[in-house]
């Protein structure tokens, strides 16, 4: 239990006196939080929602240029099929591989398994590391089939 005197002689700034008087420890902040894997998997699901928006908008943009014609459509299907459309497209692919993994993890935990730390930590590695197996095999196999050539 916190007192008056932890505030009082607190040379570090750990501890706060709130407006009611009582004396609180400052929440910990990520340079006292020791990093691992289930934050990185908690920060990555965030990103990959912002990545998400960015897909969505290059649908979009696919579907206007399918109804302006065929000459906007082969414009944007060369943008698409160009090193940069590439790199984008296996950027998605991750981003979709990402969303079905941490979905699983997450649909996993709200039935109450997988919350304890050595199973929260598996869980948590294989929606950070998962994505990006699965992203390469699934690009190895376009490039392998001539579904996709640079």
């Amino acid at each position: 239990m916190s007192t008056a005197s932890d505030a009082d002689d607190d040379q570090t700034g750990r501890f706060v006196r709130q407006p009611n008087g009582r004396i609180r420890p400052l929440s910990p902040h990520l340079q006292i939080w020791r990093w691992h894997v289930t934050m990185l998997a908690s920060i990555l699901f965030r990103a990959t929602i912002g990545a998400a928006s960015f897909g969505a908008i290059l649908v979009i943009g696919w579907l206007t240029a399918l109804a302006f014609g065929p000459e906007a459509f082969a414009g944007a299907a060369g943008f698409m099929g160009s090193p940069l459309g590439l790199i984008i497209g296996f950027g998605l692919t991750l981003v979709l591989f990402s969303f079905i993994l941490n979905g699983a993890r997450h649909v996993y935990n709200d039935t109450g398994n997988g919350l304890s730390v050595p199973s929260a930590n598996l869980l948590s590695h294989i929606a950070v590391w998962g994505p990006v197996v699965l992203a390469v095999l699934f690009w190895v196999v376009l490039f392998a089939s001539g579904r996709v050539s640079l």
